[in-house]
């Protein structure tokens, strides 16, 4: 009987890695089709703030034109950002970053990108992402330690912009 009980665990263990993966798969399609779509949106929106420059230069008048343009912006900065947000998840599930420099998708063990040669920050590889239903599920306390990190980046960023400013006041 034993036999037949690791054979009944070995098959249930790849059942469950087996589903995983596919539903790991489904959710990387799924988050791609929605930043292709959203990538759509934002390929009419620069049609139609096209077509309200050109009205503007044929009538020399404002005929809303101008409004048009502005809200279809900040509809492009919507869509902008939901791509990203999609494409930061994109990253979660298949445990990679994105180099800071080129944009090139990298282990996130990394310490320079294969594209660029640049120097990555320091990050620790995330645990193997849960999928439940559906849902991403994550140790929230390495989502906040990485929100610190990303904070403190932006620190730092702003302290050496400082920096570069008054050396160049200097010169």
């Amino acid at each position: 009987m034993d036999f037949f009980d690791k054979i009944g665990e070995v098959a249930a263990q790849t059942y469950k890695k087996t589903t995983e993966k596919a539903d790991k798969f489904a959710k990387e399609t799924k988050l791609k089709m929605k930043m292709n779509e959203n990538k759509s949106k934002i390929e009419e929106l620069y049609k139609e703030i096209g077509a309200a420059v050109y009205r503007i230069h044929i009538s020399r008048k404002n005929d809303n034109a101008e409004e048009q343009i502005k809200i279809s912006c900040n509809e492009i900065d919507k869509i902008s950002e939901e791509i990203e947000k999609a494409n930061e998840e994109l990253l979660k599930i298949r445990n990679k970053k994105q180099c800071g420099n080129c944009h090139e998708e990298i282990e996130i063990t990394a310490k320079y990108c294969p594209k660029c040669g640049i120097e990555q920050e320091e990050e620790k590889p995330r645990d193997s992402v849960t999928i439940k239903e559906g849902l991403i599920i994550e140790n929230e306390d390495k989502e906040d330690q990485q929100e610190e990190s990303g904070e403190e980046k932006q620190e730092n960023n702003n302290s050496e912009g400082n920096n570069e400013t008054s050396s160049n006041k200097e010169d």
